[in-house]
């Protein structure tokens, strides 16, 4: 085996599961076991109302609680990370669901997985640190507000249609509510899902402030569907529910459907990724003394996660940050916790499914509109709108366009806006300065023009700063001027030909140009764009300035006496 062969099986057994992924001490399987039982305990209600919300059905929110949680737990790239159904997710599939119907859940969520564990195979789960801070917070408070707006039909007894403008189904709902209550027709089934919601959101804010470790929104869910059931209130339930998995079944794949979903797939593939890298990210923060984890393997766990959902009827799956942290925060040790948690939930569809098909679809609206609130606290809010005014119009625009249009969109659009505000900030920072010539000053100087370039030379900025360079040149009769480039931190394409034209340019004036202190990492991409072609001849290329200057004063002395410039050290 070469030794070419050796890396390649290295770099792919580095995204496979690995023994030391658990800890065998009987402490910290104890610790694990606690740990997945409480964050079961947590996940049960979110992923009924995931699914609810996403318009796959609670049944789905289920399975990818249980199959993708498993899968994610155990190929994932995160000792914390708890993955499943997340209102992100939700919201996306929503309108998808929507346009192609339910049957095309099954293929798109197969399509995410499988672009999401070839990003991971292709090594590209560095690219979320390219995400900026304000994008990611405008991005998290947009998709907690369609959460929230997604549940107000529901939490007003009131019917409205799935996949519409999140924004707009709300205001009419609430609408509708505002009508019938003008007109005191208000419905039992109006009266009764806004008391449960109300009721919902009452003991989630309670319950903490007595005892951390309560449950808190599967306690408030068994308490509404309690009194729900006790007085007969004619709300809506969630249904029947399957009391077994499904079996895995390949979906059906025809061009036209690929061509269909093909877009829809890029953007839950997006999403998931975005979620999952960050939400492990978190975790790792979180973790007691600090953690690592590998954003390559867990893109190979969230692909394969949810092509293991989409086989078994479930829906799309990335990391779920809220889960996660309940998982830190109740002791876990390994991804041990994360799988006893699917478990916990597959407990559940084998022995109370009756149960949970009592539950009041009000009460899981209401377990929505408090996690969304939670997802976001005011002081991030501030600290964003605080920092800069571009990293608050950034913020503010990403979190508009999430709610407003699309949440791939969205980040894109963010991206481009923190990206424009980045430039214009690296544009400013980049100048050029007159400075003196070093040393005694010589007959003569004030036709010497040295010039030093800071900071970045790049589209943003090189017609201003090679702009300054010819106008000051061309005003002061100067006769030789000096580049000094050694300031220069970067230089692209554009800035690279932008010196090659001044280069030029001034030589047809008849001002002779000197370069000095072309970096290493620069000098490949100036000579391909041909810079030092444009110089008078290859001896014009200096690295230390003295030498610069020395040369440059030859020159003004050999203008003024109307002969040549003499070699200087073998060079002219």
């Amino acid at each position: 085996m070469t030794v070419r062969d050796l890396a390649a099986r290295l770099s792919v057994r580095d995204l496979l599961p690995r023994r030391d992924d658990y800890d065998p001490r009987p402490r910290a399987i104890g610790a694990d076991l606690l740990a997945g039982l409480t964050v079961g305990v947590v996940a049960l209600p979110l992923a009924l109302a995931f699914g609810v919300s996403s318009g796959v059905g609670p049944a789905a929110g289920l399975v990818t609680a249980v199959i993708a949680g498993l899968v994610a737990a155990v190929f994932g790239g995160s000792r914390f990370q708890v993955s499943g159904p997340t209102g992100a997710m939700a919201v996306v599939l929503a309108p998808i669901v929507a346009q192609h119907g339910l049957a095309s859940v099954a293929l798109v969520t197969v399509l995410g997985g499988l672009l999401v564990l070839a990003a991971g195979v292709l090594r590209l789960g560095r690219a979320v640190t390219f995400i900026p801070w304000p994008v990611v917070e405008g991005f998290t408070l947009g998709i907690a507000a369609i959460i929230f707006l997604q549940q107000v039909p529901a939490a007003l007894g009131v019917h409205a249609d799935v996949g519409g403008n999140t924004l707009v189904t709300a205001v009419r709902a609430v609408a509708d509510a505002a009508g019938a209550l003008d007109a005191l027709a208000l419905d039992a089934n109006t009266l009764w899902s806004v008391a449960i919601v109300a009721l919902v959101a009452a003991l989630m804010l309670a319950l903490p402030r007595l005892h951390a470790a309560i449950p808190a929104s599967l306690v408030a869910v068994v308490v509404a569907t309690v009194l729900a059931q006790a007085t007969g209130a004619p709300v809506a339930r969630i249904g029947s529910l399957p009391d077994t998995l499904p079996a895995p079944v390949l979906p059906g794949v025809s061009p036209a459907a690929l061509g269909d979903l093909l877009g829809a797939a890029v953007a839950i593939a997006a999403l998931a990724a975005i979620e999952s890298l960050l939400s492990a990210r978190v975790a790792a923060s979180m973790a007691p003394g600090g953690s690592v984890y590998h954003p390559d393997r867990e893109l190979v766990g969230q692909g394969l996660a949810s092509v293991a959902s989409g086989l078994f009827g479930g829906m799309p799956a990335t990391g779920a940050i809220a889960r996660t942290a309940v998982n830190v925060r109740s002791g876990a040790r390994t991804r041990l916790a994360a799988v006893v948690h699917a478990l916990v939930i597959l407990a559940v569809i084998y022995l109370a499914t009756g149960p949970v098909g009592r539950i009041p679809l009000a009460a899981l609206a209401g377990v929505l509109m408090v996690t969304s609130f939670r997802m976001i606290g005011a002081g991030t809010i501030r600290a964003v709108l605080r920092s800069t005014r571009s990293d608050a119009a950034t913020f503010v625009v990403t979190a508009v366009i999430t709610v407003a249009f699309d949440l791939v969109e969205a980040v894109q659009i963010g991206l481009v806006v923190a990206a424009f505000f980045a430039l214009r900030r690296v544009a400013g920072a980049s100048s050029v300065h007159r400075e003196p010539l070093p040393g005694v000053a010589h007959e003569g100087d004030e036709h010497i023009a040295l010039f030093r370039l800071d900071g970045a030379m790049f589209f943003g900025a090189s017609d201003r700063i090679l702009g300054e360079v010819t106008d000051t040149s061309l005003r002061e009769n100067v006769l030789v001027v000096i580049l000094r480039l050694s300031q220069l931190r970067m230089v692209d394409a554009t800035g690279a030909r932008a010196l090659a034209e001044l280069v030029a340019a001034l030589e047809q004036q008849g001002i002779t140009v000197l370069v000095k202190g072309v970096q290493p990492q620069h000098r490949k991409l100036m000579t391909t764009v041909g810079v030092l072609d444009e110089l008078r001849h290859e001896s014009h290329l200096f690295t230390t300035l003295d030498d610069a200057v020395t040369h440059a004063r030859s020159h003004v002395r050999r203008a003024a006496g109307g002969t040549d410039v003499p070699q200087l050290d073998g060079r002219r």
